[in-house]
């Protein structure tokens, strides 16, 4: 009969294994091309073949007996192509080929997938009791399969997923979590821009539980819609701030800047701002207003007073605050700012009218002249309205939203915006900078994201203030698999993205895929060390990380670890043992939407430290029965009726609780 001391130790290492999925790959063979991109970009992380998790298998591996053994063992096995090992497993090529351009994908049947050029392959059958993810559009043929063995999972793909690991087949990572095989770790900081015109019949609760499940902590809300009162839309507003905290999402108020409003427009046509040809600048669905004008100025700073008056936002986003258009001046119709504040001012320092660049002044140097005055004219417009953000309300945030000009150098002189006159307001002003990824580069692959970092850190002592935005939409440009960014092409631009900056925000939360939500969390998490050794975990992170857990308790570093939910284990940055513990009865942190710095539990009481520059919010399993403030009693006003969900102040705190 075992004795308790066995009995004990079976159940840790059975919790163990409950609590640690999938972490680590090996790709077999001298090339492994692009499967670690792949496998990366949603947290999967590299290591010896002897201790993987996830083994890929390249065309032509020999067949051997213990590969059953080891995947009904627990192991996750991709067979790319033909090989006697896939045949081993059932995926048998027959003489018949088939070409492949147009796959279908069942994670989300109605979006082309397109390759460049076309494919022949194997037309491959595959076991019956396999799932077929992919087929080829026409012929039906499977091109992405795969299912369970035990308590492993076998993916077949029948041919390189690319040089980049996107070209071919979107859903790689989707298929084989659906086969039990989620990444281990995940990061829930993302920001993500909201226009409420997309979702005004939607489930606010349904959707702020989504976005912080998708790893989503803040939620940037088109302001403009709300800029003038309204009793429906500022009702609706209300609800949503309300439903985003509740869930632990920061609300931050998106306002663009000179676009202030319809009726604000429609108010005051002598403030609308001018293109080179003296027309009203309405382009696009931006209205733009004059915010050289003093009067106008002074309105707009006292609209936006209001409202931030009327909602609880946690921020504001001062975002593409400088002139128009992306086509430069070789498009005078388009091309702003043109109004006579301007005029006037560039005219009492040039001597002449602004608008001659296009006449009597049509030359480079007269333009060089205008272009750089209308650069300065947008700084201090920046440095105006960062002052004016200041000043709306005590502990919001400040993002200052603005178009890369390092990467696509043209930027400066299309539209004003010139990073290097900018960025040293950071050493007065307390604010992100948020790099907008410009239309014209998104074409371009993931590494361009550590190289627009590369480019601008040399620009500002304040790195950590640096911030990226990755648009995820429809793109103009020719590109192959499909035109918005999804699956592995999306999570290996967030991933790398994540590895370069603090910060990584998604324009839009809308334009987000269905298919993508599940893994977008995981591919921001950056983790740089990671070993499983029997019952301990060993891992480092530059940032705050999410360990998917299913134990009953944990230490952390030979220490009870308090914050802990049925699922997830949040860390601290840097260096860390993680190992499963016995239940514990107190109170625990299961959610923290803030810098998470260190954490101590002993008997009841339980206690953190947190860094946020806006307010924080934390979540606990139940309602505190005591709760501290850097040793201040603090109110436990909970927002919800489950758990308790709390907002805290910005700022580095201590909290005390049992």
């Amino acid at each position: 009969m075992p004795s308790r001391n066995s009995a004990v130790r079976l159940a840790l290492l059975l919790a163990f294994a409950r609590a640690c999925p999938a972490g680590t790959f090996a790709v077999l063979g001298n090339t492994a091309g692009s499967w670690p991109a792949v496998l990366s970009a949603v947290g999967h992380l590299p290591g010896p073949a002897a201790t993987a998790d996830i083994f890929v298998a390249p065309p032509r591996t020999p067949a051997a007996a213990d590969w059953q053994t080891k995947v009904r063992g627990g192991a996750a096995l991709i067979l790319e192509g033909a090989s006697p090992l896939a045949a081993s497993f059932g995926f048998t090529p027959r003489l018949e080929t088939v070409p492949v351009l147009h796959l279908v994908d069942v994670h989300n049947p109605k979006l082309p997938v397109i390759w460049s050029t076309a494919v022949e392959m194997p037309r491959t059958d595959a076991p019956p009791d396999a799932r077929i993810f992919a087929r080829e559009r026409w012929t039906g043929a499977p091109v992405v399969a795969g299912y369970r063995l035990g308590a492993g999972a076998v993916l077949w793909v029948a041919v390189h997923p690319g040089q980049t690991g996107y070209e071919r087949f979107p859903y790689l990572m989707q298929s084989l979590a659906d086969l039990g095989f989620e990444p281990s770790f995940r990061a829930s900081r993302l920001w993500a821009f909201f226009d409420y015109s997309y979702r005004t019949r939607a489930d606010l609760d349904y959707l702020a539980e989504r976005w912080r499940k998708a790893g989503i902590g803040a939620l940037h809300v088109a302001s403009w819609h709300f800029y003038d009162p309204a009793p429906d839309r500022d009702e609706y507003l209300k609800r949503l701030i309300e439903a985003c905290h509740r869930h632990g999402v920061l609300v931050y108020a998106w306002v663009e800047l000179p676009h202030v409003s319809e009726k604000f427009w429609n108010d005051h046509p002598a403030w609308r701002e001018k293109t080179a040809a003296l027309q009203d600048a309405q382009l696009d669905w931006r209205k733009l207003m004059n915010l050289q004008n003093p009067d106008c100025a002074a309105a707009v700073r006292a609209g936006l007073k209001r409202m931030a008056d009327r909602f609880d936002w946690d921020g504001v986003n001062l975002a593409e605050l400088y002139f128009e258009s992306l086509e430069g001046a070789g498009n005078p119709a388009r091309f702003t700012p043109l109004n006579d504040d301007v005029r006037n001012g560039f005219r009492a320092l040039a001597g002449w009218d602004p608008l001659e660049v296009w006449s009597k002044h049509n030359d480079a140097a007269s333009l060089r002249r205008f272009l750089d005055y209308r650069a300065d004219l947008a700084r201090h417009m920046q440095e105006d309205w960062l002052d004016a953000a200041e000043h709306l309300k005590p502990g919001l945030d400040i993002v200052l939203t603005h178009v890369d000009d390092r990467f696509d150098t043209g930027m400066k002189d299309s539209i004003g915006a010139d990073a290097g006159r900018v960025l040293p307001l950071l050493d007065t002003h307390n604010f992100s900078f948020l790099i907008e990824d410009p239309a014209t580069v998104w074409n371009l692959g993931p590494q361009r994201y550590p190289e627009i970092a590369k480019r601008y850190r040399p620009l500002t002592p304040h790195t950590a203030k640096l911030a990226i935005d990755i648009n995820i939409v429809d793109r103009y440009q020719d590109v192959y698999p499909t035109k918005q960014q999804t699956g592995t092409e999306l999570f290996e631009l967030v991933h790398l993205a994540s590895t370069a900056f603090r910060r990584v925000a998604l324009y839009f939360e809308n334009s987000i895929l269905t298919p993508d939500l599940s893994l977008l969390a995981a591919s921001s998490a950056v983790i740089t060390e990671y070993s499983k050794d029997h019952r301990r975990i060993t891992l480092d992170s530059p940032a705050d990380i999410e360990l998917k857990w299913n134990a009953d308790g944990a230490t952390v570093d030979g220490k009870p670890w308090p914050l802990l939910s049925k699922t997830l284990l949040r860390l601290p940055a840097g260096k860390h043992l993680v190992e499963p513990a016995g239940h514990r009865a107190a109170i625990a942190v299961t959610d923290l939407n803030a810098t998470l710095k260190s954490a101590t539990a002993e008997g009841k009481h339980v206690t953190f430290d947190y860094a946020s520059d806006s307010r924080a919010i934390v979540t606990f399993d139940r309602k505190p029965a005591q709760l501290e403030l850097d040793g201040a009693p603090f109110p436990a006003n909970c927002l919800d009726s489950g758990n308790c969900t709390l907002l805290l102040p910005p700022g580095n705190h201590h909290v005390l609780t049992q």
